[in-house]
């Protein structure tokens, strides 16, 4: 470790990016200014390693187009945006007039749109939804990215629970199901890879050969939303050749009886007709699985970002409970882990729903904002969203169908405030956008998704220009809206210490950077999952179909005869880092990913312009021929910002508003396509 010097400083942060990972950092600063940012060798998980993106986070602190002061439009929406710079009190003072008639008619057409711009506690909720709460603003539906597969481990586990992480150095076979754990996973990768040298088997199933892919044993190219399909073929030949763990079942899971007349019912030749893959793939698998202790699944969530998505991963979350595999602490599953850290947060203490004072406000789902800012006021949906405070998202570029997103944003009556390091595609469509501190600027906690500590984000250097926390922008306004609660006085250190139950000492926290919870290794080895039984329940899980695919709509399919799906570039998350210069040269620019029998049979030429098209808008970019597609399927790597793009639009032109089957999500990847020429 770096000797610190009068004029060095090391200090402890955490990343605050939608990765499962959730490193813990180690923030060089000298003279004030942070020069190195390295993860913290002594995280058990994070082991020294980041990724390639939050390595360049001073690159992306101290980026040339960072938005330093508040600006205000002076442009129409529907021309080139033109900004002019305003101090933070006129700013302030201007959007509380702007706001408080609009709150005084009803405060439900004021929307909050965020998401995980950061995933910290203190900035991203706390203050916020204490401002929203008292003001009785509609309420978001966080969609965009888990809950479908949030809602499935609900329904089978009876909370979001899975296997710890570093067991699967252990496992002697893992099935790296619907993850670019290389891309987007890392820490996992590092786990998996300790057991592939020590000779466990590793299979990677998703529609994409992945860099994933390329690095397993096996790679299983199924057709994007048929998933569930393949989780009953795998149960029926478990059943068939007797490679069940029936003791296991008849404790620890409800609803079998159920579940095992539908699994008969999909032999390997109708899995590999629905899949688009071989009958001796689906049994092989079967056999490995079926066959393999201790086995493990990391599933990830591209395969939940279909029509079917929340069944899929029920029936998949299903599969090691069937086997057994949950006596073994290397064996079992992980979607996600954010379940075990739920009883030691204090969600209430940082948010202040009796704020609300009894109302109930309208919800409004952040993945349909393209239909919902189009809509008039009417009983059924409620006042006309005539305002919007935008923080830690970009809907503009990855919310689906953005052409209805662009044009509800364009909307001259509705009042867009948008909290930002830079401007975005959404920032662009803003009345105001107000420069927000980043991780290294402002004093976070956070919990994880992918294992199970805690970490907290010191302050590492002085905000950049005017830049403010999340926190103080909603404490401001507050004052300037009246409300005059002692909750809306509290320091981000005052969120901090109130974030978790007293089971997490915050000193301590303070001290080493991380806690981790009090887990056992194989939690699930005799039962005790979060459901009312204690058991596993597996009623109701069955295989939804895609809404567009050549079976369920043909006469769709025979206009669009391709499935596209838009796994994230390895470079970008989500739409964070895409301007980052060092980052965006590695990925050159947008492209769709497409198999050369696909390519030929449309005159497309490598490195050619074309447009991927259907009834809800054109996309036009870079072909790649790549052995990276499977026939039939296309690749739009994503999530560009729109203007970055080659026609000032991005993937998301062709994705549609219709939700998952359960958890209200939206199906990304359940879009039908042509691809031609350009």
């Amino acid at each position: 470790m770096q000797a610190e010097s009068p004029a060095i400083r090391i200090v402890k942060g955490a990343c605050p990016h939608d990765c499962p990972d959730t490193c813990a950092l180690k923030i060089t600063v000298e003279n004030g200014r942070a020069i190195k940012v390295q993860g913290a060798a002594d995280h058990a998980s994070t082991h020294g390693a980041l990724c390639t993106k939050v390595s360049r986070y001073p690159e992306r602190t101290y980026h040339p187009e960072r938005l330093l002061r508040p600006m205000r439009r002076v442009s129409r929406k529907d021309e080139a945006p033109r900004f002019e710079p305003v101090s933070w009190d006129e700013a302030m003072s201007d959007i509380a007039a702007r706001l408080k008639p609009i709150a005084a008619r009803d405060p439900e057409a004021i929307l909050p749109y965020s998401y995980a711009g950061t995933m910290g506690m203190v900035q991203g909720e706390g203050m916020a939804a204490r401002f929203f709460n008292k003001l009785g603003a509609s309420r978001l539906d966080r969609t965009i990215c888990a809950s479908a597969g949030g809602a499935a481990m609900n329904a089978t586990y009876g909370h979001r629970l899975g296997m710890h992480l570093r067991f699967y150095a252990e496992s002697r076979l893992i099935l790296i199901w619907g993850s670019n754990s290389i891309a987007s996973n890392l820490h996992f990768w590092t786990y998996a890879n300790q057991a592939k040298r020590n000779g466990a088997k590793l299979i990677c199933i998703d529609p994409r050969k992945t860099e994933t892919a390329d690095k397993c044993h096996q790679h299983i190219a199924l057709l994007p939303g048929s998933d569930g399909a393949l989780a009953l073929g795998l149960m029926h030949e478990l059943i068939r050749n007797g490679w069940l763990d029936q003791d296991y079942i008849d404790n620890y899971v409800d609803g079998w009886d159920e579940l095992r007349e539908r699994a008969l019912q999909w032999p390997p030749e109708r899995v590999a007709e629905v899949c688009g893959i071989s009958p001796e793939e689906v049994r092989g698998l079967a056999r490995d699985y079926g066959t393999t202790s201790p086995a493990a699944i990391r599933l990830n969530y591209g395969m939940q970002r279909v029509r079917g998505g929340g069944n899929a991963v029920r029936l998949i979350a299903l599969l090691p409970c069937l086997t057994g595999a949950w006596h073994h602490r290397a064996g079992g599953m992980l979607l996600t882990a954010s379940g075990w850290v739920a009883p030691f947060k204090n969600v209430d203490g940082l948010e202040k729903p009796e704020l609300l004072a009894g109302r109930t406000p309208r919800t409004i789902n952040m993945s349909t904002i393209g239909d919902d800012l189009l809509r008039e006021s009417s009983a059924e949906f409620g006042p006309k969203i005539e305002a919007v405070i935008v923080y830690n998202s970009n809907p503009v570029a990855v919310a689906p169908e953005s052409p209805k997103v662009v044009k509800g944003f364009q909307r001259e009556d509705l009042f867009t405030v948008v909290l930002e390091h830079f401007m975005t595609d959404t920032a662009d469509l803003a009345d105001y956008v107000l420069p927000a501190t980043t991780q290294l600027e402002h004093l976070d906690v956070h919990a994880s998704y992918g294992h199970t500590s805690v970490l907290i984000n010191e302050v590492a250097i002085e905000p950049v220009g005017e830049a403010r926390p999340n926190t103080e922008f909603f404490r401001l306004l507050a004052a300037r809206m009246g409300f005059d609660d002692a909750c809306f006085a509290e320091t981000d250190e005052q969120l901090a210490r109130q974030a978790f139950t007293s089971e997490i000492d915050f000193e301590a926290l303070r001290e080493q950077g991380w806690q981790d919870l009090p887990l056992a290794d194989a939690p699930f080895a005799n039962g005790g999952f979060r459901t009312p039984s204690g058991k596993a329940l597996a009623g109701g899980a069955d295989f939804v179909p895609n809404y567009e695919s050549r079976a369920s709509t043909p006469e769709l399919a025979a206009r669009y005869p391709l499935a596209m799906i838009s796994p994230p570039a390895r470079n970008f998350l989500n739409s964070s880092f895409v301007n980052v210069k060092s980052l965006r040269d590695i990925e050159g620019e947008p492209i769709l990913e497409i198999h050369a029998s696909d390519a030929a049979s449309r005159g497309i030429a490598d490195g050619s312009m074309v447009r991927a098209f259907n009834d809800r808008g054109s996309y036009l970019c870079k072909a790649s021929i790549s052995s990276r597609a499977r026939p039939g399927v296309v690749n739009g790597l994503g999530v560009w910002w729109r203007k970055l793009g080659a026609a000032g639009s991005n993937v998301n032109e062709v994705t549609h508003q219709r939700l998952t089957d359960l958890g209200r999500a939206p199906s990304f990847y359940d879009c039908l396509v042509e691809v031609a020429p350009a």
